[in-house]
């Protein structure tokens, strides 16, 4: 069957090996913004922990960009993607987190929670693929 020219079987067809790369750097990008967002309502904990999430934040890009397909970079996203899960799981239950703010009277407040809320989506996504992924090359590996 054709469907506006192109065949449906490719037309749906989604690429393993490009979903983790993909959900991983939205991880990043989510996580920086809410960084910035942590530094702008003023509950940074200092220079040394910045510059520590930002050394972070690069060894998760590094493993994202550079060792996609390696189980060293499935490692890190999957270390990375538990970090997003951890800023959500601590914005959450922490005293400083939403519980501990008026959220409602913060400007900027829907844009602080729709991060959080996106991080934690896409990082327990980004969770599921590269355990998957890890998986397939143990097994891979488990049957050379």
């Amino acid at each position: 069957m054709v469907i506006w020219g192109i065949p449906v079987k490719t037309a749906f067809c989604v690429k393993r090996n490009l979903v983790l790369p993909v959900t991983s750097l939205l991880s990043i990008l989510l996580a920086s913004f809410h960084l910035v967002d942590d530094i702008v309502y003023g509950s940074d904990n200092g220079v040394a922990s910045n510059l520590l999430i930002v050394a972070i934040l690069a060894v998760w890009l590094y493993g994202t960009l550079i060792l996609p397909e390696n189980r060293v970079g499935h490692i890190i996203m999957l270390i990375g993607s538990l970090l997003g899960l951890t800023i959500f799981w601590t914005h959450l239950t922490g005293a400083g987190g939403l519980p501990g703010i008026e959220i409602g009277k913060l400007s900027g407040a829907f844009f602080f929670v729709w991060t959080l809320l996106a991080l934690a989506v896409v990082s327990l996504l980004s969770l599921t693929v590269s355990a998957q992924g890890l998986w397939s090359l143990l097994r891979s590996k488990a049957r050379r």
